[in-house]
């Protein structure tokens, strides 16, 4: 039997094992002499576990140092596109808020507290709209009622508007209407000088007369003459009326804006 051998062979030296399967060569034909030969149970397979070769983990850890690498500068990236978004949102409502008190500072308001400062500057406040016009004369006239200049020179139109050669009314109330015409000519005439104010409004037909002048006696004979004639009054002005200036004689206007003007004002 083998058990009796192996106690007799105490002193027999063990080879290490690499590789074995069950086939039919016998130990005793593979084992060399000096050495106890070794059996195995049937169908057992011992094999050692194959070491990972060196190029490929270094592979692997450079694949994964590169996703790591890619993941940081991205979030990075979307870091700095978020502080440059916010930055220029604070910039755009900063600008918002400094228009807001400059057109306050250029209309003359001021908020009488800072409650009624951050209502203006954030749209909760409505504004108050200053309803105001002067318009100024026109060269080479041929028709009526007179046309005016609304953006040039000492012109200027705030809350109100300039269609059809007159001045809209979008706001019922107490307003101030003023007009200057200056007449100038080089041969005297007999006829009068008239200047007049009216209004029409599509709620009634026809216009209506708000003030009137007439020159007589205006000039000497063979002499150059110059004669103006100035209107101004208080009205109650209704919403959609129209405000015109009209004169008899429209080749004999000077157009220069210091002398012939027309404007309102609401209180």
């Amino acid at each position: 039997m083998a058990l009796p051998a192996l106690q007799q062979n105490q002193h027999c030296i063990y080879p290490q094992v690499f590789w074995t399967s069950s086939s039919g060569v016998s130990s005793s034909e593979c084992a060399p002499s000096g050495l106890c030969p070794i059996r195995f149970a049937p169908h057992q397979d011992i094999r050692p576990a194959l070491p990972v070769p060196e190029t490929k983990r270094k592979k692997q850890n450079k694949k994964d140092g590169t996703c790591l690498c890619f993941l940081v500068v991205s979030l990075l990236t979307l870091l700095a596109l978020t502080g440059v978004g916010l930055a220029m949102f604070q910039i755009f409502h900063l600008q918002q808020e400094l228009d807001a008190l400059r057109e306050l500072s250029c209309s003359g308001q001021v908020p009488q507290s800072p409650e009624m400062l951050k209502g203006f500057l954030n749209g909760t406040v409505e504004k108050e709209v200053k309803r105001r016009a002067h318009l100024t004369g026109k060269a080479n006239q041929r028709s009526l009622p007179l046309e005016w200049e609304s953006t040039y020179g000492h012109a200027f139109i705030s809350g109100v508007q300039y269609e059809n050669r007159g001045l809209v009314i979008d706001e019922a109330g107490l307003y101030f209407v003023y007009s200057k015409v200056f007449f100038r000519g080089g041969a005297c005439t007999p006829q009068p000088l008239d200047h007049v104010v009216f209004k029409r409004n599509p709620s009634y037909p026809g216009i209506q007369v708000l003030m009137e002048d007439r020159k007589m006696s205006y000039c000497v004979a063979r002499h150059m003459w110059g004669r103006s004639s100035y209107l101004g009054a208080l009205f109650n002005l209704s919403r959609q009326d129209s405000l015109y200036v009209s004169v008899s004689e429209v080749t004999l206007v000077n157009p220069e804006e210091s002398k012939t003007f027309f404007g309102l004002y609401m209180l």
